[in-house]
C-alpha cells in the first residue's frame, strides 16, 4: 500500500471504526494542545460529549489537581513517553474522573507534532479503594441492642456471648435481614478487642480483581496505578475483620485466607516480605453452608477452619413473638428520628403481623414502620391505611374465628348453601371494608374486582359504610 492510499475513504472508515470500537479511551492532541481524535469510549469515562472537546484546548475542558499535570501536556512538552501512569482530573462540569494512561508523543521529523493517550477508566475502583481505607470504627452495638425475648433469640445470644472471651473464627449464618452482624459487632465489642477495629468488608461488593488487594494491600509498582497500601488484614490488626457472604469470595481467595488463618500472617500483592497479623475473623453468610460447599461456593477446609463457633440466627417467622417488642423498639427510633409520638400499633395490624411470613426478617419489619410512620400525620396509632402500599394487600385482616354462618337451624335442618354462601360474601366484604377503613376502591382492589362490582354486591346485601 502506497502513503496515498492511507489517505482513501476506505481506509479513514476502517481508522475511525477500529478507535470507536476498542476498549479503551483515545485522546490526541496537536502542537497546539487542541484535540484532534477523541472516541466513543473516552466520552463514555469522562461523561462528555463529543463536540464539548473535539477541536478545543484540552486546558480549556479538564481541570488537573494542584499537584498533578495532564499527561497529555506532558508528552507534548517534554516528548517523553510514559506507561501506566493514574490521573485524577475533573470534567467541565466538576466530576472527578480516575484514569490509568499509556501516553506517546507524535514526533515527525525531530519535532513534536501532537501528543496521543491511551486510557483505562478506574473511577469506580478508585472510590471503593478510597471508601476502604477510610477509618472505620463500628458502633458501640451491644448484646443489649439485640431485640428478642424469644427462647430461639436468646439461646443464640448465650452462645455468642460465650465467644467474646477467646479469639476463635466466628461464622455467622442467617437469612438476608436477621440480624447477622449485629452479632459480630456485638461479639467484638464484648471482647478483650473492643478498643481497636472492627471492619467490615461485603465480599459480593467488590470486583473480583480488586478484591484480592483491598484484603492483603499492595507495594508500589505491584500493579498498573498501585502504590504502598495496607489491606484490610492489616487496618484490622489487634482487632476483628467481618467477612460478609464469605460465599461470594472467589475460591482463589479462600485458599489465601485459610492460609491466613492457619498461619497469622500475610504478604501484599508484589511483596516478598511476610507480616505477622493478629486479628480475629467473623464471617457471614445468608446461606446453609453445606449447600454452599455442595455447589462449590465455599471450599469445606474453611468452613471447618471459619466455624469453630457458629451461629444460626433464627428467621423472623420463626420468632415471632418478638414482633411486638421489635414494633415497640422501631417505633421509639423513628419517633427520635422524626420528632413524632406515635404510641403503638392498631392490634389487628398487629395481628396481621403476626401472621406474615416476613421473608424479609427483622430488616423488613423496620421498613415497614419506618415507611408507615412517614405515612402519618399527627396520629398516635399506626393502622392499615398508613402502611407502605405495596404492603397493604400483604398484610391481609384476620378472619373472624366465630362461626360466620350456622350450617344448621335450631330445629336442625341444614340452611340452603345459596344462604350460607351469601352470608359469607357479606362477612368478607365487611370485614375488607373495615380493614380498609371504607376505602371501596381500595377494598375493590384487595378482593379482586371492580369498584362497580363491589357497590353492586354491597346493594345487593344491603351493606353500608
Amino acid at each position: 500500500m502506497t502513503k496515498s492510499n492511507y489517505s482513501t475513504p476506505l481506509v479513514q472508515s476502517i481508522f475511525e471504526k477500529i478507535i470507536n470500537e476498542v476498549d479503551a479511551g483515545i485522546h490526541a492532541i496537536d502542537e497546539h494542545g487542541t484535540t484532534i481524535i477523541y472516541n466513543e469510549q473516552m466520552m463514555k469515562m469522562e461523561s462528555m460529549e463529543k463536540h464539548d472537546v473535539l477541536h478545543k484546548n484540552l486546558l480549556d475542558v479538564f481541570m488537573f489537581q494542584d499537584n498533578q499535570e495532564s499527561t497529555l501536556v506532558k508528552a507534548l512538552r517534554e516528548g517523553k513517553t510514559t506507561i501506566n501512569v493514574k490521573q485524577t482530573y475533573f470534567n467541565n462540569k466538576g466530576k472527578e474522573i480516575t484514569t490509568i494512561n499509556n501516553t506517546f508523543p507524535i514526533i515527525d521529523d525531530g519535532k513534536i507534532k501532537g501528543a496521543v493517550e491511551i486510557a483505562k477508566d478506574v473511577t469506580q475502583l478508585e472510590k471503593l479503594i478510597r471508601e476502604n481505607n477510610r477509618h472505620r470504627e463500628s458502633k458501640m452495638v451491644t448484646f443489649e441492642q439485640i431485640i428478642g425475648s424469644s427462647t430461639a433469640i436468646q439461646d443464640v445470644v448465650n452462645i455468642a456471648k460465650r465467644a467474646t472471651r477467646t479469639p476463635s473464627s466466628v461464622l455467622i449464618v442467617g437469612d438476608t435481614g436477621t440480624g447477622k452482624e449485629l452479632f459480630a459487632q456485638s461479639i467484638h465489642n464484648g471482647s478483650s478487642r473492643s478498643a481497636k477495629p472492627f471492619i467490615s468488608q461485603n465480599c459480593a461488593a467488590i470486583p473480583d480483581t480488586l478484591m484480592e488487594s483491598l484484603l492483603f494491600g499492595t507495594v508500589r509498582g505491584a500493579f498498573t496505578g498501585s502504590a504502598d497500601q495496607p489491606g484490610l488484614f492489616e487496618q484490622a490488626n489487634g482487632g476483628t475483620l467481618l467477612l460478609d457472604e464469605i460465599n461470594s469470595l472467589p475460591t482463589n481467595l479462600q485458599a489465601k485466607l485459610l492460609r491466613v488463618l492457619q498461619e497469622k500472617t500475610i504478604r501484599r500483592i508484589g511483596d516478598t516480605k511476610e507480616r505477622t497479623i493478629d486479628v480475629r475473623i467473623i464471617a457471614n453468610m445468608n446461606e446453609d453452608p453445606i449447600d454452599a460447599i455442595n455447589e462449590n461456593r465455599l471450599r469445606k477446609d474453611l468452613y471447618y477452619r471459619l466455624g469453630v463457633v457458629t451461629l444460626q440466627i433464627p428467621p423472623l417467622r420463626e420468632r415471632k413473638e418478638d414482633i411486638p417488642e421489635l414494633v415497640q423498639t422501631f417505633i421509639q427510633k423513628y419517633n427520635d428520628r422524626f420528632q413524632m409520638e406515635v404510641m403503638g400499633i392498631d392490634e389487628r395490624v398487629m395481628s396481621s403481623f403476626s401472621q406474615y411470613e416476613w421473608p424479609g426478617n427483622v430488616r423488613e419489619l423496620e421498613h415497614v414502620i419506618e415507611g408507615a410512620m412517614n405515612l402519618m400525620i399527627g396520629e398516635e396509632e399506626i393502622h392499615y391505611h398508613h402502611l407502605p402500599f405495596q404492603y397493604q394487600n400483604r398484610f391481609l385482616p384476620p378472619v373472624n374465628t366465630k362461626v360466620i354462618s350456622q350450617v344448621r337451624n335450631e330445629d336442625q335442618a341444614y340452611v340452603p348453601l345459596k344462604k350460607q354462601l351469601l352470608q359469607f360474601e357479606a362477612h368478607c366484604i365487611k370485614e375488607a371494608l373495615e380493614h380498609h377503613e371504607d376505602n371501596i376502591s381500595q377494598t375493590a382492589k384487595a378482593l379482586g374486582m371492580s369498584r362497580q362490582s363491589l357497590q353492586y354486591r354491597m346493594r345487593r346485601l344491603n351493606i353500608t359504610k
